[in-house]
C-alpha cells in the first residue's frame, strides 16, 4: 500500500502532520532575520528562481494523490498542506507560476490546470490581480470546464466535494470582482479601457451562465433531485455522466452558483426558480459541504426577503443560524473558512433582525436570545422607523450587486456608475420599508385594547379617519405572506399571517385579537440547563489545571 512518506524520501515524514518539516533542512525560512532576508533575496531574484525542496515534495505528493484518485490524501493536501505552506511561505507573495513547477510533476496537464486554479485563487485572496492575471485565470477556468464538459465519456478525475464547491464559488467570485473592476470607470486609464473594449468575451456573463447550465445539463442533476424527492432511485435518470460524483456534485453546486448569480443581478424569482428541485428540509449528501449549505441559505433567505416573503426568509435564516451555532467548533480549526462563515453569520443575523422588525413573529429561543444580546440597539432603532438604520443594515448584509452587462465605453459614464446596481436594490428595499413605517406604531396601540373605535385610534395617530383606514388596510395586506408549504417548490405556497396582532373592523369599531404564541418555557429551561452544564465543565477543567 502506498504511503505518503514514499513521496518524501529525503524528509522526516510526520504521520500526524505531514507538512511539519524542519526549515533549516532546505534553506527555507528559519526565523533568523538575516538568513531569511538572504533566502528571500535569492528566491525573488529574477533569473535564479529557487523552488524550496519542501514545495517540490508537496507538489509531487499532491500530483500523485490526484493521479491515484486517493480522495483522502487529496483532501488532506488541499485543506491542510496547501494552506499551511501558503501561510508559511507565501503569505506575502504568490505561489510559483505553473511554468516553474511543471518539470517537477512531469508536465501533468490536468494537475497544472488544478494548480493554476489554486494559484490564481491565492492571488485574488491576498493581492490585487492584474488585468493579465484576471484574463489568465478566466482562460484556465475555460480549460478546466472544457475538459469536463466536452468529454465524450466521464473524465477520470476525483476531487473532494469541498474543492469542487470552492471551484464553482471562486469562479463566480472572480466574475463578480471583474464586473466590479469594469464598472469603476473613474479609476480607469485610457489603455485599460482600450484593453477592456478589445476583450469583451473575458468574464462575460453569458459565458459564465453557459458553463453553469452546461454542468447542470451534463449531470442531469435536476432529474436526480426530482427522483430523490419522490423517494425513487436516482441512478436510472442520472445518465452516464450523472452517476459520477465529479459531474453530480459540480451539477449540484452549479445550481447554487446560478442562485447566487441571479441574486447578484437582482432577479430573485429566477434565483429561486433554478433551485426549486432542492429540498432544504431534508438532510442529504449534497448538504455535507457546510460552506455551500450556508451560502445557499443566505441567498435563498435574501431572495425571500426582497420578494416580501418574510416568514420564509425568517424560517430560512433561523434554521441556518442554528446550524452554524451547532457546528461552529468544527470550523475554528479551518481559518480560511472560519472568517467567511463568521461574516455570513453576522450578515444573516442582521437580515433576520430586518425581517423580524417588518414582520414580527416567534422564532427559536436560542436565535432570539442572541438577537437580543447582539442586535438590540439596531432592532430598537428600526422599530422606531429609523430609515438610516435600515439603510446601513441593508448595506452591510446585502450581496454586492452587479450589472449584467459591461459598460458602454463609447459614452461618458458617471464616476459613481459602479454604485447603480446597489442603489437600485436599496431604493426598492427602502420603498417597502417606508410603506410599512406606521405599521409598528399601529401594532403597539392595538396591543393595548381588545376593541377600539376607529376615531380614537385616528386621534392617537394624529390623522384623519379616512387616512387611518388606508394604513389599517396596508397593515392587513403587509401581514399576509405567501408561505412555503410542504410538497411544493420554494416559489409556491399559500397566503398566511403570523402576526402577533390581528383585527377586523365592524362599522366604526376595531376588534383586536391577540394571536401571540405563548413562550415555550420547556425549551428555555433546557437551553439554560445546557449552558449551566457547559460552565460547570469549564470550571472543573480550570480547577483541575490549577491543582496540577
Amino acid at each position: 500500500m502506498w504511503h505518503a512518506s514514499e513521496v518524501y524520501p529525503d524528509t522526516e515524514y510526520d504521520q500526524q502532520n505531514p507538512y511539519a518539516y524542519q526549515a533549516g533542512d532546505y534553506g527555507m525560512h528559519t526565523g533568523d532575520p538575516h538568513q531569511d532576508l538572504e533566502y528571500d533575496r535569492q528566491y525573488m531574484q529574477k533569473g535564479s528562481f529557487i523552488l524550496p525542496e519542501v514545495i517540490k515534495s508537496f507538489l509531487v505528493y499532491f500530483q500523485k494523490s490526484i493521479h491515484d484518485q486517493d480522495v483522502f490524501e487529496i483532501q488532506n493536501a488541499y485543506e491542510n498542506g496547501f494552506n499551511k505552506l501558503t501561510e508559511r511561505f507565501f503569505s506575502n507573495s504568490p505561489w510559483p507560476e505553473a511554468e516553474d513547477v511543471a518539470k517537477y510533476i512531469q508536465n501533468d496537464g490536468v494537475f497544472l490546470i488544478l494548480y493554476k486554479e489554486l494559484y490564481y485563487r491565492h492571488i485574488y485572496a491576498k493581492f490585487t490581480p492584474t488585468f493579465n492575471q484576471r484574463i489568465e485565470s478566466f482562460q484556465n477556468y475555460c480549460h478546466l470546464f472544457n475538459l469536463i464538459i466536452d468529454a465524450k465519456h466521464p473524465v477520470s478525475l476525483v476531487l473532494p466535494n469541498q474543492w469542487l464547491w470552492d471551484i464553482i464559488d471562486e469562479f463566480i467570485y472572480q466574475y463578480q470582482t471583474f464586473s466590479q473592476f469594469c464598472s469603476k470607470v473613474s479609476k480607469k486609464k485610457d489603455e485599460e479601457i482600450e484593453m477592456l473594449r478589445n476583450n469583451p468575451s473575458i468574464w462575460n456573463v453569458h459565458q459564465v451562465l453557459n458553463v453553469l447550465h452546461a454542468l447542470v445539463e451534463k449531470s442531469n442533476i435536476n432529474q436526480q433531485l426530482d427522483a430523490l424527492v419522490n423517494g425513487e432511485n436516482a441512478d436510472p435518470v442520472a445518465g452516464e455522466f450523472g452517476k459520477h460524483d465529479l459531474y453530480k456534485m459540480l451539477g449540484y453546486f452549479s445550481l447554487v452558483g446560478l442562485l447566487r448569480l441571479h441574486s447578484l443581478h437582482g432577479d430573485y424569482y429566477l434565483a429561486l426558480k433554478v433551485i426549486e428541485k432542492i429540498n432544504f428540509n431534508r438532510k442529504s449528501s449534497y448538504s455535507r459541504v457546510s460552506t455551500c449549505h450556508i451560502t445557499t441559505c443566505y441567498y435563498v433567505g435574501f431572495a425571500y426577503m426582497m420578494m416580501r416573503r418574510y416568514q420564509d426568509a425568517i424560517r430560512t435564516f433561523t434554521n441556518i443560524l442554528l446550524f452554524i451555532q451547532k457546528t461552529k467548533q468544527h470550523f475554528q480549526s479551518k481559518t480560511y473558512l472560519y472568517d467567511q462563515i463568521n461574516k455570513q453569520n453576522d450578515q444573516m443575523f442582521t437580515l433576520l433582525a430586518i425581517c423580524l422588525t417588518l414582520h414580527p413573529m416567534s422564532i427559536d429561543e436560542t436565535v432570539s436570545s442572541h438577537l437580543r444580546e447582539k442586535f438590540a440597539e439596531k432592532i430598537s432603532k428600526m422599530q422606531k422607523g429609523d430609515l438610516q438604520e435600515f439603510e446601513s443594515s441593508f448595506q452591510f448584509a446585502c450581496p454586492k450587486f452587479l450589472f449584467p452587462h459591461a459598460p458602454n465605453w463609447d459614452i461618458p459614464l458617471h464616476p459613481n456608475y459602479y454604485k447603480e446596481p446597489h442603489n437600485q436594490q436599496l431604493s426598492v428595499f427602502l420603498r417597502e420599508v417606508v410603506s410599512q413605517q406606521l405599521i409598528s406604531t399601529i401594532r403597539s396601540f392595538l396591543k393595548l385594547y381588545t376593541t377600539m373605535p376607529v376615531s380614537k385610534l385616528a386621534n392617537f395617530m394624529d390623522m384623519k379617519e379616512s387616512e387611518l383606514m388606508s394604513h389599517l388596510m396596508c397593515f392587513k395586506h403587509k401581514m399576509q405572506n405567501l408561505v412555503w408549504t410542504k410538497g411544493v417548490s420554494g416559489l409556491e405556497g399559500e397566503f398566511q399571517s403570523a402576526s402577533e396582532v390581528d383585527f377586523y373592523i365592524d362599522k366604526d369599531m376595531i376588534h383586536i385579537a391577540d394571536t401571540k404564541v405563548e413562550r415555550r418555557y420547556g425549551d428555555f429551561f433546557i437551553m439554560n440547563i445546557q449552558k449551566f452544564q457547559e460552565l460547570t465543565q469549564q470550571l472543573r477543567k480550570h480547577t483541575n489545571n490549577a491543582a496540577r
